[in-house]
Formats: structure tokens, sequence, C-alpha cells
């Protein structure tokens, strides 16, 4: 029989990428469980929902994303971020199977110079950073069995993302303001999918230690966010769609009501060496994606 695994939300960047991927496989079945049955932001809804899906692992995707409108908005940021995550956690522990939950690159302040570990300091500068934060700190201290992937600079061939934002706002402009003094790791949500998968597989089959905890879940290689809408343009130009010229900005002249981390670098060695998964590299896979949308 094949296995469950419950993803939070129905369409959000990564369970959308889930239930794709799911698709393609006979051993594991992709769950999604979401509003009105599941409401992250009515802790009541959430252990009945779980519970009715019969899950054998849970994958915690969904969230509070919006980040610069969480400024204002820290009520619903943290119910849904972190007392959910809490709960999920609980409902988790009571089932005895493991929870694979999603944060980000924004628990870290951005001040340091190389990419972070798991186990550096966290000091957010965003509402939506101390809120994923607290998710972490209430998955952990609720005694379930549990891995968190720190991620960032999430695109897919879904929903709104950087990469769709630039090709549709291309078809338009033939120039484009783009911040370059932050430094990151474009991710694919597709990749994220392969890879939660892989993990919730080595927790549901092994009970070694060094599976769990924090661990850090980006594509390789690193960009600033010109660098990214640069890359996206030359390959869309090179397949026949949209491109524009992009003239490089500092943050201070794109200012924004939530801070960004200067430096979004993750260093995803730890989930290398204890779970095998390696993400490709981040033009390859944005390429993929670009081609995807492109002949749709």
């Amino acid at each position: 029989m094949a296995r469950r695994y419950v993803v939070t939300g129905l369409e959000g960047q990564v369970a959308l990428s889930l239930i794709e991927r799911g698709a393609l496989l006979d051993d594991i079945t992709i769950v999604p469980v979401g509003r009105p049955a599941l409401d992250l932001g009515s802790i009541e809804t959430i252990e009945a929902a779980l519970v009715a899906a019969k899950p054998d692992a849970i994958i915690s995707s969904a969230a509070y994303t919006s980040v610069d409108q969480a400024e204002t908005d820290e009520a619903n940021a943290f119910a849904i971020n972190a007392a959910a995550v809490g709960e999920i956690g609980r409902v988790a522990k009571a089932l005895g199977i493991p929870v694979i939950h999603l944060s980000t690159d924004y628990v870290f302040d951005g001040e340091k110079i190389s990419a972070y570990l798991e186990d550096d300091a966290v000091n957010p500068v965003s509402v939506y950073g101390r809120s994923k934060l607290e998710g972490e700190r209430l998955l952990a201290t609720s005694g379930a069995d549990h891995v968190i992937l720190r991620t960032a600079w999430v695109y897919s061939p879904f929903g709104t993302n950087f990469l769709r934002t630039m090709l549709r706002v291309a078809e338009t402009r033939d120039e484009l303001n783009i911040v370059a003094d932050q430094i990151g790791n474009p991710t694919s949500a597709l990749d994220i999918a392969n890879a939660v998968i892989k993990v919730s597989t080595n927790l549901v089959t092994s009970d070694f230690a060094g599976l769990r905890g924090v661990f850090h879940l980006t594509g390789r290689g690193e960009a600033s966010w010109a660098d990214f809408a640069s890359e996206i343009f030359a390959v869309s130009s090179r397949n026949g769609g949209p491109t524009a010229n992009v003239n490089p900005i500092t943050t201070a002249e794109y200012p924004t009501p939530a801070r960004r981390p200067k430096n979004s670098r993750l260093d995803c060695s730890k989930l290398a060496a204890e779970h095998s998964v390696t993400m490709p590299v981040w033009q390859v896979s944005t390429a993929a994606i670009i081609n995807r949308l492109l002949s749709a």
C-alpha cells in the first residue's frame, strides 16, 4: 500500500509541486488538505482534518507568506506561521508520525558574510521572519518527530513568484530596476518537492537521530535579484519569450515595509550528508521552468 504524505495547503507553490511530483510515484500518495477543511487561521480545524486524512507523514508547507503585509497583520502571521505549526506538531505526536516543516532564510538577519549554517544565531528582522522562527520553536518543543527545512527565493511554474513576475512585466516594459545588493539561492519549488519526498521517506523508514532537526534546502549556486532577473531574460530571449534590460539598484532605492536580509545564502551541506539530498544548480532549474512556461 502506498504511503500517504498529507500536505497542508491546496494552492501554494510547494503544495502544487508536490501534487505534480506525487502523481508520478507508485509507492507514495500526496494528499493535499486545505481550506475549508483545514484552515491554519482557525486552529480548531487542524486536528480533525489531519486525522481524517490518515497520514503516514505530514508535510507542513502552507504559510502566511505576504512578507510586507505581515508588518501590519502580525496577529494573523503568528496564528498561521506559529500557533498552527505548534498544533500540527501536537497532532503528529499524538498520531506517532513525523512532520516535515518548511521554514525560511528570514529567520536570519542577513549580516553574516558567508552562507548560513543551521546552528548560526537567528535574528529575524521582520514580522514574517519572527513568526516563522516561532513556528520552528513550537514544532521543536511539541515533541513531534520532525524535520525543519529552511528554504529561500522560491519560484515555480505556479502562482505568484519572482520568475513569473519578471516574464509578465517584461511583456510591457523594456527596462526594469532590480535590487542587486541582496544575495541568495534561487530555489525551484519542483526541486523542493523532490527533496521533501525523499526526506519524508527517510523519516518514515528510519529512526536514525541524524535525520531529524533543522536543515537548509536551496538551489545550488548564488545570485542577486538582478542576477536572477538577467538569467531569466537571457533564457526567455533564447526561447523567443519576453525580455528586458536589467538596471541594478540598491535596496535603499527600492524601500519596502519589511526589511529583507542582505545575505540569504544557506549552506546545504548538512542535508546532503544526512539525507543524501543535493539540489540542482539554480540556472538549470530556472531554464527548465521558463521553457515549460513558454511552451504552454
